[in-house]
């Protein structure tokens, strides 16, 4: 058994109530291969979860953008792991880039908050990626070897994590990774969890890509060998979602 491929759709802090409808209807009647092949999880701003989780398409799943570090209380305004399960969120997405540089999360505090997490039963869209002076610095893989390194020193079972590989010079610029530029360090990744993790953990777990993917530029990344899936921003807001999904059949 291959991995199975993963299309992500991070819609972050984006929508009404009437563009959310216009985005579900889109995605129910959108032609895409089986969950058989790809397996799909849109990810609305908290408010509109329930909503998307009820209104979208079956084989569709849903996911939360963040959620809190460890069990809920006194912390007003965060959402904890616990409220996601028991509304039956199944996903949540943790070290995305913009709360890594914006909001301060360091490398330890997405490894607590992904071990958090998995222990109450979510499904964990862990995100790695380097900047652009850390790439043009050379230390790309340093980068994000020290940011999974944080998250494997705090997790035993990772068949419920997938790792998104985003860099963040092509986050919301236009710019993207070529295939083979997505494609050196997917593979540096992985070797880097066989070495640290173990082989099985490296074979099995999925590594997608995020960073201005296009249905213009999904199927030539898709075609890379340890390229696993897609975590889509901006597009994920636009019919061109059917497509980049479509791409898993590549």
């Amino acid at each position: 058994m291959g991995r199975k491929f993963f299309v992500g759709g991070n819609w972050k802090c984006n929508g009404t109530a009437d563009q959310v409808e216009k985005i579900v209807k889109t995605l129910n009647e959108g032609n895409v291969p089986s969950s058989d092949v790809v397996e799909v999880v849109v990810s609305p701003p908290y408010v509109f979860l329930p909503v998307v989780k009820s209104q979208l398409r079956q084989e569709f799943q849903v996911a939360a953008q963040n959620c809190w570090v460890k069990k809920g209380g006194a912390f007003t305004g965060e959402i904890s792991a616990e409220m996601l399960v028991n509304l039956g969120v199944p996903w949540v997405i943790l070290g995305h880039s913009e709360r890594r540089a914006l909001l301060g999360e360091s490398n330890e505090f997405v490894g607590d908050k992904v071990a958090f997490a998995l222990s109450q039963g979510l499904k964990v869209i862990a995100c790695v990626g380097e900047t652009l002076e850390e790439r043009e610095a050379g230390s790309t893989m340093d980068v994000v070897a020290a940011q999974t390194k944080a998250i494997a020193e705090k997790i035993k079972d990772w068949s419920n994590v997938v790792l998104a590989y985003e860099p963040v010079w092509a986050i919301g610029t236009g710019k993207v990774a070529t295939p083979a530029q997505a494609q050196e360090v997917h593979a540096s990744l992985r070797d880097w969890v066989k070495i640290n993790v173990s082989p099985e953990v490296s074979e099995s777990t999925r590594i997608i890509y995020g960073g201005s993917v296009t249905a213009a530029n999904c199927k030539e990344l898709a075609a890379q060998p340890d390229v696993d899936g897609f975590l889509v921003g901006g597009a994920s807001l636009k019919p061109e979602f059917i497509d980049i999904i479509n791409a898993a059949a590549v």
